[in-house]
């Protein structure tokens, strides 16, 4: 969203003023066409799931503008504008669905930015306003911090819990160039403490491009309980007179994600910070044939109760059909 937001050389005007300029998240507001023309370049170019302009929608970042007391509304609006243009493309052959942006926010509470429950309020918060506008999913992305995770499971939960209501659940973490999450996590330590959590998808996105990926998605695939996701940036950015540039082309991501796929099991895939719609009508493209490598995953029957192994093997490929009754808390499991 953001670089996409950038090509369009947006005036303080366009954010609502000066005080307010750099706020993408009030561009829903202040100028809803801007968001619009990147969700509707994503949707033409074939992107089965866009993501609202979100990133930064808890109270604890629109702090910085002024803007805490409008978390909720703002997150809502955004999730109601991406519901009403995914829905606008969306078919029966191919529906487009919306995933509610949870980013991680500008304070961290291993650093001691914040403190943990005060971070987890705000995560409920920026989740109840995505959910009353209408997303299909939560994405907690670009994770650089085990605990600012724990936080936002904690408040979805909370979310969840308050509106009766729960949807697919998302975790992206962010593994920088050497390696390790930016307060020192390697990706093993953070499988392990994320796998007791009802995830539904486990992968990486941002930082890096796709090259510096491939061992850390390596680990997941053979180590990871979930379906996983592989959305890195266009290649490392370059700095060009002030401004990020990013080099991978369009025909490397593509070429790069389908031996994530092909060979690695990943089964949700896409791109970050310096992808275009070009870069993402490669990926939609390869989507329609191409078949993940078979690896175990762990399938939700309902709250707390899953599939493993090989049960969860051999019903996985029936999950899109079986979806509504195995979400339904009170369907019994079929006999494997």
């Amino acid at each position: 969203m953001g670089t996409n937001l950038q090509v369009q050389n947006l005036t303080a005007e366009d954010f609502g003023g000066p005080e307010y300029e750099g706020c993408n998240e009030y561009l829903v507001i202040t100028n809803p066409q801007a968001v619009e023309i990147v969700h509707r370049g994503f949707l033409e170019a074939g992107a089965d799931v866009i993501e609202t302009d979100t990133f930064g929608g808890t109270a604890i970042v629109l702090a910085e503008y002024d803007l805490a007391d409008q978390a909720y509304e703002l997150n809502k609006t955004a999730a109601a504008l991406a519901r009403r243009v995914a829905d606008e493309y969306s078919t029966p052959e191919k529906p487009r669905f919306v995933a509610g942006s949870m980013g991680p926010g500008t304070k961290l509470p291993t650093l001691g930015h914040i403190d943990f429950d005060t971070l987890k309020d705000a995560y409920i918060e920026q989740a109840k306003g995505l959910i009353d506008g209408g997303v299909d999913l939560l994405l907690v992305e670009t994770c650089q911090d085990v605990l600012q995770i724990k936080a936002a499971l904690n408040g979805i939960e909370a979310a969840f819990a308050e509106g009766g209501k729960r949807l697919p659940l998302m975790v992206s973490v962010t593994m920088e160039q050497q390696g390790t999450m930016l307060v020192g996590t390697e990706m093993a330590a953070a499988l392990a403490i994320l796998e007791p959590y009802p995830i539904d998808i486990l992968g990486l996105n941002c930082a890096t491009g796709p090259d510096l990926m491939k061992d850390h998605v390596k680990h997941l695939a053979e180590q990871s309980p979930f379906v996983i996701s592989c959305i890195p940036n266009a290649g490392l950015p370059e700095n060009v007179g002030g401004h990020a540039v990013y080099r991978l082309t369009p025909m490397e991501l593509r070429m790069a994600l389908m031996h994530f796929v092909e060979d690695l099991g990943v089964q949700v895939i896409g791109g970050c910070c310096g992808t275009r719609p070009e870069h993402i009508a490669q990926l939609a493209e390869i989507a329609k044939d191409l078949s993940p490598k078979p690896r175990p995953v762990r399938v939700r029957l309902a709250i707390g109760r899953w599939w493993d192994g090989e049960i969860a093997k051999r019903h996985s490929a029936k999950l899109k059909t079986q979806n509504s009754k195995l979400h339904h808390p009170t369907t019994p499991p079929p006999t494997p």
